[in-house]
């Protein structure tokens, strides 16, 4: 328990050391431990465990507050346990008023991931880039900030609290507004970090950045390309978040490969395979980011020399990423 407790103070302290640091932290999101251990391999700094994507990729549901507290704690505790960057949690709305939001600081922190985000909206929630949102009152949504912080103050100072503010795009909302709201849950809300989102121009970033007393951390919501990291670095932004970026790339990789083994046969998984093969990064490994090779180490320290198994005269199946196309079965 006691390691538990340690590993998730560490990574509170290294959540806090990039709100502190000068330069920009870009921070991938999805759904999955596997993905938290991809961004850690790939040497991002944080990963952000979207709502959306658990709603879609673990109920098969849309992003509408339907999936609630559990669902995310129980699922969130095996992000953070296994991940070795900090975890930044989307808890939407905190699932109701300031007394769910208590509780759910709670168990968020109970949980180990570093930090959560709460959002302004108005209840059921709509996703974050679609349209549709409805935001509370100001006073509402300050009141539900301030018993988040109060809560982390009494559980663990050293958790993070993100308020973001959904005005923009919101029914009404202006970057007026979304200023207005910022600055308020930063100083009289304590927000560690507060989320614009679905911003549409950098000048905008730039005047969010420079009146709110907080780190603030951005998705782009205006025209495509959006601001490099260096032109949001510029403007002040602390966090670039991608929430989306593992997930999404993993379905749209699925789609297309299996509709190709629909259409050709198992050359599509062939063809795909050497294509990761020749990519730049290679491909993903698999047995890498869950650590397999612990299960060998644990059986030769602990197991009786009777219990252990013959790895020398057993086998599975070829890799397919690894092997030559003639190889593959």
């Amino acid at each position: 328990m006691n390691d538990t407790l340690d590993h998730a103070h560490a990574q509170r302290r290294k959540f806090r050391d990039l709100l502190a640091r000068p330069q920009l932290t870009v921070m991938p999101g999805g759904f999955s431990p596997l993905y938290a251990r991809m961004a850690e391999e790939i040497g991002f700094d944080a990963f952000f465990v979207a709502g959306s994507q658990t709603a879609a990729f673990l109920y098969g549901v849309p992003d509408n507050g339907i999936i609630g507290l559990r669902e995310i704690a129980d699922h969130v505790r095996q992000v953070a346990a296994r991940a070795g960057i900090p975890i930044l949690v989307d808890c939407d709305t905190g699932y109701g008023n300031a007394v769910n939001v208590t509780f759910a600081v709670e168990e968020i922190i109970r949980t180990g991931a570093a930090a959560m985000s709460l959002e302004d909206q108005e209840a059921p929630k709509k996703s974050a880039t679609l349209a549709g949102r409805r935001c509370i009152p100001l006073d509402e949504a300050l009141g539900k900030i301030k018993a988040a912080t109060a809560a982390r103050d009494a559980l663990d100072p050293s958790f993070s609290i993100c308020a973001r503010v959904d005005v923009l795009g919101a029914e009404g909302g202006t970057i007026e507004d979304a200023v207005k709201r910022g600055v308020a849950y930063a100083s009289e809300g304590r927000a560690d970090l507060i989320w614009l989102n679905s911003v549409e121009t950098i000048e905008d970033c730039a005047r969010a950045c420079k009146a709110i007393p907080a780190p603030v951390l951005v998705i782009w919501g205006g025209p495509l390309p959006a601001p490099t990291p260096a032109e949001y670095e510029r403007a002040g932004v602390k966090i670039a978040l991608y929430p989306t970026v593992a997930a999404t790339s993993g379905m749209n990789a699925a789609w297309r490969v299996m509709n190709d083994l629909k259409a050709r046969g198992p050359q599509a998984i062939y063809d795909f395979a050497a294509e990761m093969r020749a990519a730049p990064c290679g491909p993903a490994d698999q047995a890498k980011l869950v650590r397999q090779d612990r299960i060998r180490n644990i059986e030769e320290r602990f197991l009786t020399k009777d219990a252990q198994r013959d790895y020398d005269h057993t086998w599975g199946h070829a890799s397919i990423l690894a092997a030559d196309e003639d190889k593959a079965h």
